[in-house]
């Protein structure tokens, strides 16, 4: 749980031009950046919840003071009954954080090596260890990866081994920043799939940013979204398109379409018979009937906007920060 958590950093004032620079080697100024702002959450043991929002919202500072890398400059966090921030031995064997940009194991030895070394830190018994890279090995498919430098691994093939590294002790709390960054559409699914799968079989609670909203529909029933370090959405992804797209689209096929589609609200796009049609929500009923009567309909559906439309409307709708 989090209660009130903010971080500020203190950044210095950059000027230009060569006067400014040489005074500032002397007498240097700083501003206060409030990069997190007074959030509060809480997420079930067993939880997969996507966190959203665009770059510089404090996806990435949140994580941080959750796993305890970084201090909070006040409030506080609750992670399995612990304060991450005291960075205790008790609660780091049980979480794990993997960021799709950064690299956990050792560039120049292979997987397996490192795996070993994992599981000397985190007192893994070799039995359960043996098991569970024989088991991360197959859903994965490490197998021509593990015994391989990291650093011959493409950003995919090392995704997975960061992956399967970061899961070896079984973590009770996964926190993950960006996972599926940079990799290509059948890699995103395995590693989805693999999530999931680990998540229901081992309780694990899963904590998910991203930009692919792919991963996010795939894996979260719940969205928490960030936007200028203020949490603006807590609930069910099912619901967000109902808060905030006022919205809901119409694709109609008929015989010929009549002339005036805009008439009955934003056209998205016609294509012969078919058309799609962006339509307020109140409208909706009102302007399906309409279709109905003017013209000969061989088909019609209402549709939610893509999620991605959604969040894209969620953060321009959004005061901007002052």
């Amino acid at each position: 749980s989090v209660d009130s958590l903010t971080k500020t950093f203190r950044v210095p004032v950059r000027e230009s031009g060569l006067a400014a620079s040489v005074r500032s080697l002397f007498n240097r100024e700083f501003r206060h950046v409030e990069a997190v702002k007074a959030i509060d959450f809480t997420i079930e043991p067993g939880e997969i919840v996507g966190f959203l929002g665009p770059n510089g919202a404090g996806k990435t500072t949140t994580l941080k003071m959750l796993t305890g890398l970084l201090y909070p400059t006040s409030g506080s966090a609750s992670v399995l009954d612990h304060d991450p921030s005291l960075r205790e031995r008790e609660l780091l064997k049980r979480l794990a954080l993997i960021m799709g940009n950064r690299n956990n194991l050792n560039w120049d030895l292979p997987a397996l090596d490192s795996y070993e070394l994992q599981r000397a830190i985190y007192e893994i018994p070799k039995d359960q260890y043996a098991s569970r890279v024989e088991s991360f090995v197959e859903l994965l498919d490490l197998g021509a990866l593990i015994d391989k430098p990291v650093r011959n691994l493409s950003l995919g093939e090392r995704m997975k081994v960061e992956i399967g590294g970061a899961l070896l002790h079984h973590p009770e709390v996964l926190f993950l920043d960006e996972p599926t960054l940079g990799l290509d559409v059948t890699m995103q699914q395995r590693i989805r799939t693999f999530i999931k799968e680990h998540s229901r079989k081992t309780g694990a609670t899963v904590m998910l940013t991203s930009h692919y909203m792919a991963d996010i529909v795939a894996l979260c029933e719940r969205v928490i979204v960030i936007h200028h370090g203020r949490i603006i959405y807590d609930g069910a992804l099912s619901n967000l398109a109902d808060q905030f797209a006022g919205y809901k689209t119409i694709t109609v096929t008929a015989e010929q379409l009549t002339p005036s589609m805009e008439s009955y609200g934003s056209v998205m796009s016609v294509a012969a018979q078919v058309a799609t049609v962006r339509v307020a929500r109140a409208e909706v009923s009102a302007v399906a009937r309409r279709m109905l009567q003017d013209m000969s309909v061989l088909d019609i559906s209402i549709a939610e906007p893509p999620i991605e439309d959604v969040i894209a409307d969620v953060f321009d709708s959004s005061e901007p920060e002052t």
